[in-house]
């Protein structure tokens, strides 16, 4: 009980550690969510309405990599930005440009099979409406995200949860640094190992209360959809 009332003193005086953790949880699940969905949107909208050669493997690839368990997705991005790696003279490592990196890895997957799915259930009669109607292919899509629009954006919020509760991949190449790349789930981990049990609690608070107005928006926009 005094942890609690700890954490909410914490929460209600505005600690500015928290504050920078939580600033740096926001950019860096705001960034991989807009890369993830700029990359994944358009790659699931070709799946879900298109029938091409290849179309089958790369839906088993973006399938494999859903279940890529986040420390390994840390692994390649910290080989690749290591300053032996490929990329390791932008001297990214443990920063937040490189979690962002290791979140598009793990979330473009996801962002990709949520929005085939969603498109090739109403792709078809749509394309074909469209078709009777003598639309343009640049027309036709813009009448596919249109009326999935709402269905799209649900994606785009689960994405948003899956970045800001993830934990392995950016511990692994942020390096979970004070005042530079610690996040909230990486800060947990450490205060609770440390026994700073009211900070862990109060950094809790603030991403479930984040997390669940995120599936509660992705919710109601998935009902209305279907109504």
């Amino acid at each position: 009980m005094a942890e609690i009332n700890e954490a909410i003193e914490l929460l209600i005086g505005k600690d500015r550690e928290i504050i920078q953790i939580l600033s740096v949880t926001l950019r860096m699940s705001f960034f991989s969510t807009l890369v993830s969905c700029l990359v994944g949107m358009p790659i699931g909208v070709a799946l879900g309405r298109s029938s091409f050669k290849g179309k089958r493997t790369i839906k088993r690839i973006t399938g494999t990599l859903m279940g890529l368990p986040p420390v390994v997705a840390g692994l390649i991005v910290y080989m690749l930005f290591t300053k032996y790696g490929i990329f390791g003279y932008l001297g990214w490592l443990y920063s937040v440009q490189v979690m962002v990196v290791a979140q598009c890895l793990l979330i473009t997957p996801v962002v990709i099979n949520l929005t085939q799915a969603i498109v090739s259930t109403t792709g078809r009669a749509i394309t074909e409406t469209a078709k009777g109607l003598n639309f343009s292919s640049g027309r036709t899509l813009r009448l596919l995200l249109s009326e999935n629009r709402l269905a799209l954006m649900s994606v785009l919020l689960n994405a948003f949860g899956r970045s800001i509760a993830e934990v392995g991949a950016v511990s692994l190449v942020g390096g979970n640094i004070q005042w530079k790349t610690r996040v909230m789930t990486t800060a947990i981990v450490l205060e609770t190992n440390k026994g700073n049990f009211s900070f862990a609690l109060a950094l809790g608070i603030v991403l479930l209360v984040i997390s669940f107005a995120a599936n509660v928006i992705a919710g109601m926009l998935v009902k209305e959809e279907k109504q």
